[in-house]
């Protein structure tokens, strides 16, 4: 069995109808109309120990339901789950050790408060030992840098500030799984890169299981190599970046510096635009190569300077939404 396993999970919610108007509105305190919404339904994936896996999907599509069963906040309606042979909601006392949970709309950090105190809090409701607690503390305090903020009431911190000391609260008691739910949600670049370093790290020497929820694609292609992808409460695809990379990444973005006017027409040029420079140009890697692109161009102009980028990994999720039609 893998660490973390999981087999068709559903969870639905009953939600009340809500129509505008105050009529409707004093209607509905004597009769309320409901329907129901399948946040998950029938998902079955598993995660072994020391893995990165980035959890994705739009708005609404279910995954912080997901991350909300596995955490042990939420009981599903039907399927099971085992995370290092807990069930997580039958056994909250034993679980919640074992985990870390960050949720990046949500704080656990007391809000009048510096975070050291809630820190000193935590221990006691971990019951970790002084020693261990010490040397946990001085170690994230050291690699997050958090130093010069850790005595600052919370509400006096920046959001960058305050989800480091979100993270080094979530691991104080040295959890072997983090779910990570937006972690970077709202970060400038370098608070970003910071947290990104600070998780590659802990997972290579620590083995840290890691499960990461992001709309910020570049938290997941910095740290994943693995992503599941879910819509309409289903896995859709669970499989390498890589091969999804492969699969979708079909078009290429080429810049061209010259002086000379490039008149080309072929099969395979999706999109050609005049710039100051000289042609951006965009082209279908099934259709036409590079070198077969720049061969053509090169008999007739004279090229001064070439630059080839990839699509971007965003693009390549829109694409793969669009397949599966979420």
């Amino acid at each position: 069995m893998s660490f973390i396993e999981v087999k068709q999970i559903s969870k639905t919610f009953k939600v009340t109808k809500k129509k505008s108007g105050l009529k409707e509105a004093f209607k509905s305190f004597f009769k309320r109309e409901y329907f129901y919404v399948d946040a998950v339904k029938d998902i079955s994936f598993s995660i072994e120990k020391g893995e990165i896996v980035g959890y994705i999907g739009p708005n609404g599509a279910g995954k912080s339901t997901t991350i909300k069963i596995l955490s042990g906040i939420l009981t599903p309606d039907s399927g099971s789950c085992v995370i290092d042979k807990v069930i997580p909601w039958k056994n909250r006392k034993e679980y919640v050790k074992k985990i870390g949970v960050v949720f990046g709309q949500r704080s656990q950090l007391w809000w009048d408060i510096p975070a050291e105190d809630t820190f000193d809090l935590l221990k006691d409701i971990y019951d970790i030992p002084d020693a261990e607690y010490q040397n946990t503390k001085k170690e994230l305090i050291e690699k997050l840098n958090l130093e010069d903020i850790i005595n600052i009431p919370v509400r006096q911190l920046s959001l960058g500030q305050r989800m480091r000391c979100e993270i080094a609260a979530s691991l104080l008691h040295n959890p072997e799984i983090l779910f990570l739910d937006e972690p970077t949600i709202g970060l400038d670049a370098i608070s970003k890169q910071l947290v990104r370093d600070f998780i590659k790290r802990l997972n290579k020497e620590k083995h840290t299981t890691i499960i990461l929820t992001s709309h910020d694609m570049s938290d997941i292609t910095s740290l994943a190599k693995r992503i599941i992808l879910i819509g309409k409460g289903q896995v859709l695809y669970d499989g390498s970046l890589r091969t999804l990379k492969n699969k979708y990444e079909t078009e290429k973005y080429i810049s061209i510096k010259t002086k000379d006017i490039i008149n080309i027409r072929s099969k395979g040029i999706l999109h050609k635009n005049k710039t100051n420079i000289g042609y951006d140009l965009v082209i279908d890697t099934r259709i036409l190569t590079i070198s077969e692109l720049l061969n053509k161009i090169s008999k007739n102009t004279i090229i001064e300077d070439v630059e080839i980028s990839n699509e971007s990994i965003d693009n390549i999720i829109i694409k793969l939404y669009q397949d599966y039609k979420i």
